[in-house]
């Protein structure tokens, strides 16, 4: 390798990755991406102004997310991981033929881990409106695993139950009782957490399923799945930014002081500064 391409590619390691979600929920995919590469630099949006996607049209969720793309390409990411599940169930495949840096959802590491640990191949998916009616986890589990059935559950109101904080309430259990209970009587013994809200209510999710049923949980595969292509592609930074360096900046379409609030809810260090951006500008 010449000194120039040398030089060129420590720039590209030191380029941050890029994550958004509708809202808040893409930050429990941050939060795994911060566990397994803790030096990687992150630029994260969340478009909270248009919150959620789930009961919205594939065309009305490619175009948030093609926006939310030329965003963060403009800041020079050097991958961006889609933290959301309607966006990569809707807009994935067009984002990745559209992009020259390396794209990925959280749908596919999720299904692949749900097949590989189901022991009776019954294999529940719990997920917005958007995400159960485009079938997109039944697709993948089912290529990868024939004989597999999978049953999808649409629960819409865990994702503004997440967005308001009330993550440990009486409400939230009884909303997860009437939701659940079509996929305890079902049998499946693994269960998909298919938004990337859902991971923080896992726990009520758990309770109510019982311990016989594994719950998968797509942010972290997702973050595993990360660091392996960044490593394949040879991108993966080998240190910690320099002393002083904002490591983390997050964005938001809308409510910024109510998300840097969530926000700390949610990692251990303080989440000082969240900016908001017009996304319609992109």
């Amino acid at each position: 390798m010449s000194q120039e391409n040398f030089k060129e590619a420590l720039k590209q390691k030191d380029l941050p990755i890029g994550v958004f979600d509708s809202g808040v929920g893409g930050l429990t995919v941050v939060r795994e991406i911060m566990r397994q590469i803790p030096k990687e630099r992150i630029i994260y949006f969340g478009d909270t102004a248009r919150v959620p996607y789930g009961g919205k049209s594939k065309e009305i969720v490619t175009r948030y997310s093609e926006q939310i793309v030329r965003f963060l390409e403009s800041q020079q990411v050097k991958a961006i991981v889609v933290a959301c599940n309607t966006a990569s169930a809707y807009a994935l495949e067009k984002i990745e033929k559209k992009s020259k840096i390396p794209v990925i959802g959280v749908v596919k590491p999720g299904a692949k881990t749900a097949a590989e640990v189901t022991v009776n191949g019954k294999i529940g998916v719990i997920a917005t409106e958007g995400t159960i009616r485009s079938e997109i986890y039944k697709r993948y589990i089912e290529e990868l695993k024939t004989e597999a059935e999978v049953i999808g559950k649409a629960c819409p109101l865990f994702v503004p139950l997440v967005e308001e904080g009330l993550l440990e309430d009486p409400v939230t259990d009884e909303i997860a009782q009437r939701y659940l209970s079509v996929l305890i009587d079902s049998g499946i013994d693994t269960l998909i957490l298919g938004c990337t809200h859902y991971p923080l209510i896992r726990r009520t999710v758990g309770r109510v399923m019982g311990e016989q049923v594994r719950l998968v949980n797509p942010a972290y595969e997702t973050a595993l799945e990360l660091k392996n292509l960044l490593q394949e592609k040879e991108l993966l930074q080998d240190e910690k930014p320099m002393l002083g360096t904002n490591q983390y900046q997050f964005f938001v379409s809308d409510g910024a002081d109510k998300f840097r609030y969530f926000a700390n809810t949610i990692f251990k260090y303080g989440v000082l500064a969240v900016k908001q951006i017009n996304i319609e500008e992109y």
